[in-house]
């Protein structure tokens, strides 16, 4: 079959589904998409509450919870130890399947009814890490999203093999950082981005091997160099002292001097390592994965992105998770062994022909269900036998086909859609969505979503964070008494929380690494690191390499790429091999 283009329902552009793509459809036995992809990942991204936190009661032992889910939705949700117990079934809660409503409207009837986990973390390997979100096998963490086996981290987001680090994002195995994003296998790395195996860096982009570094770019195994130029061990030492790294003042010039350094540098059309035949950002260990970011250890998949562990293998736009699972389609939070799973929320731990099903572990051979454990031949959570279910399948198709649901907006959701944005429990603005596509108030609400109100903070703040010391060295424990007010209080779009708490935890961390504190709340600091990465989408250039010297030995190379660097940005943009002919 040849390339098509259509045009997206949702936003009304144009995109094209190519020959490999409708190899997929038909293998999975799936129509085309009427959503393009970038709709099609702010969809599932809608559906995703990593950070919006309430507080609420478990529905069976009555113990108080944070939760996900607000209070305001009617929903009941239940601890960890009461969720996958043995105290409940959600087969209880079935429905019978009514052909004079759409499918999408049953299911969600029913999902109101069957209680929901409080959070998406596996409680039994979550030790002292209560506000902790979508996470497993965490220790003296908090407000640690996306990640696992991490231990004594605050305040991140996609963090894997982790210890004693403080305000990070994107990062593996890394210790004793600060302040980094995109960085992998390093220790003592502050106010950093896009590093690997460093030791001792300092406000640098893009170093690979280094250590003793300070405010560095593009460097390969060197040490003792700032703004890389090389240094004595010596005279490394004694200029660090003289930068004075444990003043707020110093540092916040420091971030700026090196951000505006690092834009004379090129950077390369993306960030991994290890991929063949590939394109996307982000990327590590990959074969034949197209349109992919934050990835790992992917092949012969298209559109999918947060991948914290591979094997992935034949799956389209997927969402978070991974850990072994293959012929997945259009899903978010699934992984752990997971085969044929589609239009899936929340599918963990050895489920497979699973369609339109939520939080179904175990599971196989079920459609439109929520909550069931170890089940199979189920719809609308009701068991069927195996002659009753595969005829019923192919009639649920065929109504959902012939009557869709149909959105404020007037898409229209027949069988190969993933679920409407305007039927997610969440707040648009609490999702991964409003990170990744920003929208204001007044948007939200035009296009049908859910807005979630701000909580009315009236913190008593004892403390301006302008009257904080500058210095480490001059803060007393008192501190951990004071409620500091945020710095971007009232002057920016995002959640802002207008004021913090300096945390015993934290402190110490501050006088381990001789650091001044944050003048940020944790939300204020997790958007600033957002920020810093590029976003999910990408554009066709030309590398903008000029020099003659390199191997194309021409004027300008004409090598053409895929990149999540849009045009209109500054950045000076080189295809690999002209990168590798500038690292020093």
């Amino acid at each position: 079959m040849n390339s098509q283009t259509k045009n997206c329902q949702n936003c009304k552009k144009d995109f094209i589904i190519e020959p490999d793509d409708f190899g997929f459809y038909e293998k999975i036995k799936v129509p085309p998409p009427t959503f393009c992809p970038e709709c099609r990942l702010q969809r599932r991204l809608a559906w995703r509450n990593e950070r919006g936190l309430h507080n609420r009661e478990c529905g069976l032992c009555k113990k108080k919870v944070i939760s996900v889910f607000n209070q305001e939705l009617g929903n009941t949700v239940f601890c960890d130890k009461c969720y996958w117990s043995d105290h409940w079934d959600a087969i209880g809660y079935a429905s019978e399947i009514d052909f004079s409503k759409p499918f999408l409207s049953q299911l969600f009837e029913l999902f109101y009814k069957v209680p929901a986990p409080n959070l998406f973390a596996f409680g039994t390997t979550m030790i002292n890490s209560q506000y902790c979100n979508m996470a497993n096998n965490m220790k003296n963490c908090y407000l640690l999203h996306d990640g696992t086996f991490d231990e004594n981290v605050s305040y991140g987001s996609g963090v894997f093999h982790t210890k004693d680090s403080l305000d990070i994002t994107t990062v593996r195995k890394c210790e004793l950082c600060y302040e980094i994003v995109t960085c992998i296998n390093c220790y003592r790395t502050l106010f950093s981005q896009n590093c690997e195996d460093c030791v001792e860096v300092y406000f640098s982009y893009n170093l690979r091997g280094c250590n003793n570094c300070f405010g560095c770019v593009n460097l390969h195994k060197k040490s003792y160099h700032i703004w890389n130029e090389p240094y004595t061990k010596e005279a490394y030492e004694e200029k660090l002292k003289s930068l004075g790294l444990d003043s707020h003042k110093n540092i916040t010039s420091l971030k700026g001097k090196a951000h505006e350094f690092w834009k004379k540098f090129p950077k390369k059309y993306y960030f991994g390592v290890q991929n063949v035949n590939f394109s996307g950002d982000y990327m590590e260990h990959s074969k034949n994965a197209k349109w992919c970011f934050g990835v790992a250890n992917v092949e012969d998949s298209k559109f999918c992105s947060f991948v914290s562990n591979g094997p992935v293998k034949t799956t389209y736009d997927f969402t978070h998770y991974g850990d072994n699972i293959e012929l997945v389609y259009d899903s978010i939070q699934t992984g752990d062994g997971i085969y044929n799973v589609k239009f899936g929320w929340c599918n963990w731990t050895n489920t497979e022909n699973a369609t339109y099903s939520i939080t179904v572990p175990g599971c196989s051979n079920i459609f439109g269900c929520v909550g069931l454990k170890k089940k199979q031949y189920c719809l609308l959570n009701k068991q069927y036998t195996k002659e009753e279910y595969e005829a019923l399948v192919p009639k649920i198709i065929k109504h959902m086909n012939d009557m869709p649901y149909i959105d404020k907006k007037g898409n229209e959701y027949r069988y190969g859609e993933f679920y409407p944005i305007e039927l997610s429990p969440y707040g648009y603005n609490e999702t991964t969505a409003q990170e990744y596509f920003f929208l204001n108030k007044k948007q939200i609400k035009e296009n049908g979503y859910k807005w979630k109100e701000p909580k009315t903070r009236n913190y008593g703040i004892t403390k301006g964070s302008e009257n904080l010391p500058d210095k480490i060295s001059e803060v007393s424990d008192d501190i951990l008494n004071e409620i500091i007010s945020c710095e971007h209080q009232g002057k920016c779009e995002e959640d802002c929380t207008t004021a913090f708490k300096i945390l015993p935890e934290d402190l110490k961390f501050y006088r381990r690494m001789n650091l001044p504190l944050p003048r940020l709340c944790p939300n204020c600091r997790h958007y600033q690191r957002l920020k810093q990465k590029n976003p999910l989408n990408l554009w066709h250039r030309q590398c903008m390499c000029d020099k003659k010297g390199h191997f194309h030995r021409i004027e300008k190379c004409e090598v053409e790429f895929e990149t999540s660097y849009a045009p209109e940005r500054p950045d000076i943009v080189y295809c690999e091999k002209c990168y590798q002919q500038e690292v020093d």
